[in-house]
């Protein structure tokens, strides 16, 4: 596999002014002496083939008839053979904002998702011989990566909080294994990532409202269990303190009363309207 050679070339000043010389020199030899001097211009026209510059986070690939010579990497102003051919490949960090895509989740789910994906080319050789086109693979990888990671997890877990991560709820560790999943494909091309998140995730239109019931009920179910663990916590703590005080003595039936009354009380949801007993404890 192809990595980049660092190479640096020459300056180019002294050749840029070697080029004003031989092209001045060249046209006033036709001028006065000879038009066969006009020759001597096949020299800047040659100087100025092999003159480039490297902007900043910018480098340039020196291929030398099908043969690669390496890569410039510094910014300056260089010459180099003229015959060599030189490819411009940028080190700029750049993003790609994922369109929209429908995939399934694990369960089969239909689900719209989309990522943005922060990269960099960090080796200009793979970049330019290893692939065809690389801003197109790294375009083309990242949709397989997402599509992947988006059938690996469930969009949520419902009511089973000890299910493996989710989508929704994975977070950073979900961020992570897409960052990890896309180092593995854009390595090839010479590509790091540096950072990945999905930025949009949500059921497809066709199942959208019933998983929001279902979504819904879930939360229901769930604040009910936690309304009677509660619940029954209270009725037994009430118990344990009028046996233990002695405030009034109980049998199973009395007991039996009060715990459910204390339920309807606590575990319904609208306020309840209490009925006063004016006589004894047991009429």
């Amino acid at each position: 596999m192809m990595t980049d050679k660092i190479v640096k070339p020459g300056s180019g000043y002294l050749w840029l002014i070697l080029f004003f010389l031989t092209l001045a020199g060249s046209i006033y030899g036709m001028a006065a002496v000879h038009p066969a001097f006009a020759i001597g211009l096949l020299v800047p026209v040659l100087i100025i083939s092999g003159l480039f510059v490297v902007n900043p986070n910018d480098s340039k690939v020196l291929v030398l008839f099908g043969a690669y010579v390496g890569t410039v990497k510094t910014n300056g102003f260089y010459f180099a053979n003229p015959f060599y051919s030189k490819k411009k490949v940028t080190l700029r960090v750049r993003n790609i904002e994922g369109d929209k895509i429908k995939v399934n989740d694990k369960e089969g789910n239909p689900i719209i998702i989309g990522t943005v994906i922060v990269w960099q080319v960090t080796d200009s050789a793979k970049a330019s011989f290893e692939v065809d086109n690389y801003e197109h693979y790294v375009k083309l990888q990242s949709d397989a990566a997402v599509r992947h990671l988006a059938g690996t997890y469930s969009y949520d877990h419902f009511d089973d909080e000890q299910k493996d991560i989710t989508l929704r709820a994975g977070g950073d560790q979900i961020n992570a294994e897409l960052v990890k999943e896309l180092e593995e494909r854009l390595g090839l091309a010479g590509v790091r990532v540096l950072e990945a998140r999905i930025t949009h995730l949500a059921y497809a239109e066709e199942i959208a409202g019933a998983m929001l019931q279902r979504q819904q009920a879930t939360a229901v179910v769930a604040a009910r269990t936690k309304i009677v663990e509660g619940a029954v916590g209270m009725v037994e703590m009430a118990l344990q303190m009028l046996s233990k005080q002695q405030i009034v003595e109980l049998d199973e039936e009395k007991k039996a009363a009060m715990v459910s009354n204390l339920l309807v009380v606590l575990c319904s949801d609208k306020a309840a309207n209490p009925v006063v007993n004016t006589g004894t404890l047991h009429h």
